[in-house]
């Protein structure tokens, strides 16, 4: 089948896609996982530093990849990477099932992942009357943020305040 002449722009002389660091794929093959897991660094923050109960509170984690090769991430279960308030997983105390396996969080070379969300500053909890959601007590809180590495897990924190 004939190749557009775009197609053929990205390739070079020896069909190699140019886009790809084939070099680099391969140093990074030779990196053992707790280097490479040493490689990433993760920031977690909030758009506000003292809240209300019951506001909103706006979160952003970015996970990046400090070494200058592509790598791969495995991790101990399906989870790539996470969030507790206050050690509570996603801001809810309910027990969670492991679905079992491992997964992979991929970078490329310097890559950064950000994720922004907004959270509605609730905690789920399960108590004498069932699970219900509430919002925090006053007082300082924390979030802290994760990759779901089995060892050198590369975490953050930082910490916000309901008045």
């Amino acid at each position: 089948m004939p190749q557009s002449p775009r197609s053929r722009e990205e390739r070079d002389r020896l069909g190699f896609d140019e886009t790809r660091d084939y070099l680099g794929a391969a140093v990074a093959a030779l990196l053992p996982a707790p280097l490479i897991a040493r490689g990433l660094s993760i920031a977690v923050d909030t758009d506000r530093e003292v809240y209300a109960p019951d506001d909103a509170v706006s979160v952003r984690v970015v996970i990046r990849n400090r070494l200058p090769v592509p790598v791969a991430v495995t991790t101990s279960s399906r989870r790539l990477w996470g969030w507790e308030v206050d050690g509570a997983l996603e801001a809810s105390e309910e027990p969670r099932r492991d679905p079992g396996g491992s997964g992979v969080l991929s970078f490329r070379a310097r890559e950064r992942k950000t994720r922004e969300w907004t959270w509605d500053g609730r905690v789920t909890r399960r108590d004498g009357r069932g699970v219900r959601s509430s919002p925090l007590d006053r007082g300082d809180h924390e979030i802290r943020a994760f990759v779901a590495t089995e060892r050198e897990r590369p975490e953050a924190r930082t910490t916000f305040r309901i008045e």
